[in-house]
């Protein structure tokens, strides 16, 4: 039976999913929600996602929320098939979950923002600003971190890498590319890892 992804193609966490089963060449059918008609607030998504907020994840009896933690299940319950996206190596592991928290607890955050600046056409406030610089002090540290391995967590792709790419994707189509002229590294790595076949797959149904 394939898993089932509930989602929108404009979800930045629904992007993340997509990708990960895409690395993993894993069959999911893909059911959209239509937000704007109120379903993901339905009683019958709550049941998916008792916060009424896309995505949901289910495979068979079990039923998933919030796109990290879909990620990271796919990717262990899928070990040995399509990309390995988690460091095995106790230690590399760790290094790996440092760069997984800093994306989620430091670039998402300031990112989310700007998305919703862009959707709301305001572009030039103070709030947006402030944003901006905290995202692009997170890429200063990325681009230190990438003088020294070619992915966030060594020398391999791995969903540290991953889970940034709904928001590199949205970097590069605003006046923000202009920041990775400055970090080489960084636009190394954005463009490396913008290129994957599987991103490239859902990039083509993203509405940035």
């Amino acid at each position: 039976m394939a898993l089932k992804l509930y989602g929108t193609v404009s979800s930045d966490g629904t992007q993340r999913v997509q990708a990960c089963l895409h690395e993993k060449e894993v069959d999911f059918e893909f059911i959209s929600v239509n937000i704007s008609a109120g379903e993901h607030k339905t009683p019958r998504f709550i049941a998916r996602n008792p916060f009424g907020e896309v995505p949901a994840l289910e495979d068979g009896d079990v039923t998933l929320f919030e796109s990290r933690a879909i990620t990271q299940y796919i990717a262990n319950k899928y070990e040995g098939k399509g990309t390995d996206l988690i460091m095995k190596d106790p230690i590399q592991l760790a290094i790996q979950t440092v760069w997984m928290d800093t994306e989620n607890q430091r670039f998402d955050q300031p990112f989310s923002k700007l998305i919703e600046a862009a959707i709301e056409g305001d572009r030039s406030g103070q709030d947006v600003r402030q944003y901006e610089k905290k995202l692009e002090s997170v890429l200063d540290v990325y681009e230190q971190r990438l003088t020294e391995s070619k992915y966030l967590a060594g020398d391999r792709f791995t969903l540290a890498d991953l889970h940034h790419l709904p928001g590199m994707h949205f970097l590069r189509s605003t006046k923000a590319k202009g920041w990775f002229q400055g970090r080489p590294h960084v636009r190394a790595w954005a463009a490396d890892i913008l290129s994957r076949p599987a991103w490239v797959k859902v990039a083509a149904m993203s509405p940035w």
